[in-house]
């Protein structure tokens, strides 16, 4: 039993929700749109984006530990790492096979699909690998770490969508760039107490380039951009996204309390990054229920 729970915590079962939240985003804008997706389709999917997840989080852990990241970084809640390997508790190869095999396991998932609607599923699927390998040791040495954090959760989004629907919609899209925005941010803000040790490795992310407080107003440039995509739709196209706006004196709080602290210590701005893990989580969620209530009402 204590081998399984070391195994689990290596998932960093924490930061997995985010991916069922986008697949209901993904399920909310078929329903909107008057399809009801079939309920083998929906798990798999579910199934093979929660594989995909699990792959970076644990491919992220081995190579953090290879580059001995892990060993200098002073842990918060929101430090990348599982912690599983610096202390010994798992064999590194082990963990390299497990990111390994569960990609692999998420692109079966994305062939089976591919034969069900087509090619496009599998280039999105693909371009996901491509991300989730070359994320830690490359993509974030180049200054594209928020990117391509935002560009892979807003993949899986449309990914969803197109596997369960066989096509693309102009919502889903606009969608998807709210879920890019703000996994960008979610990812940009959580940089924060691990820049220093970031820099010694030759990573490039916001706050390394830029410093905290250029950072903390990229950081708010980035999240009032969201609301200004969610305005438009709720203006030319989905009345009901007024609900989203529900989330906007915790946004205020949370980019008031970042730009405030983002020159003080690390321990001043943590409370604001688990604000911000609650602003994503419940702009999201309000986007995929006001989605929904507008079908259900009109």
């Amino acid at each position: 039993m204590r081998k399984i729970m070391i195994w689990f915590k290596e998932l960093r079962p924490h930061f997995l929700l985010l991916t069922p939240i986008t697949v209901f985003v993904s399920i909310s804008c078929l329903i909107y749109e008057g399809n009801l997706p079939n309920l083998t389709d929906v798990t798999l999917v579910l199934i093979g984006t929660l594989l995909a997840h699990i792959s970076v989080n644990v491919l992220n852990d081995y190579f953090d530990y290879k580059s001995g990241l892990d060993m200098r970084t002073k842990r918060t809640p929101f430090s990348g790492g599982s912690g599983m390997l610096v202390s010994g508790l798992l064999n590194p190869l082990h963990v390299k096979i497990l990111g390994l095999t569960c990609m692999l396991l998420g692109l079966t998932i994305a062939i089976y699909f591919y034969f069900k609607v087509g090619w496009p599923v599998l280039i999105l699927a693909l371009t996901g690998a491509f991300l989730i390998y070359f994320y830690t040791d490359y993509l974030t040495k180049v200054g594209l770490a928020e990117v391509s954090a935002g560009l892979g959760i807003a993949l899986m989004c449309i990914g969803s969508y197109y596997a369960l629907s066989g096509a693309f919609s102009e919502n889903i899209l606009y969608l998807s760039s709210i879920v890019f925005l703000t996994t960008a941010n979610l990812l940009l803000l959580n940089e924060f107490p691990d820049t220093e040790v970031d820099k010694v490795v030759g990573r490039r992310h916001v706050p390394a380039k830029l410093g905290f407080k250029r950072a903390s107003y990229a950081f708010t440039l980035l999240e009032l951009l969201s609301y200004v995509i969610l305005a438009y739709l709720t203006v030319t196209r989905i009345p009901l996204l007024a609900l989203t706006f529900l989330t906007v004196p915790l946004a205020f709080k949370t980019c008031k309390g970042v730009l405030e602290n983002s020159d003080q210590s690390i321990e001043q701005i943590l409370p604001y990054l688990g604000l911000n893990v609650k602003l994503v989580f419940s702009k999201l969620l309000l986007v995929s229920i006001s989605l929904i209530i507008y079908k259900i009402i009109f």
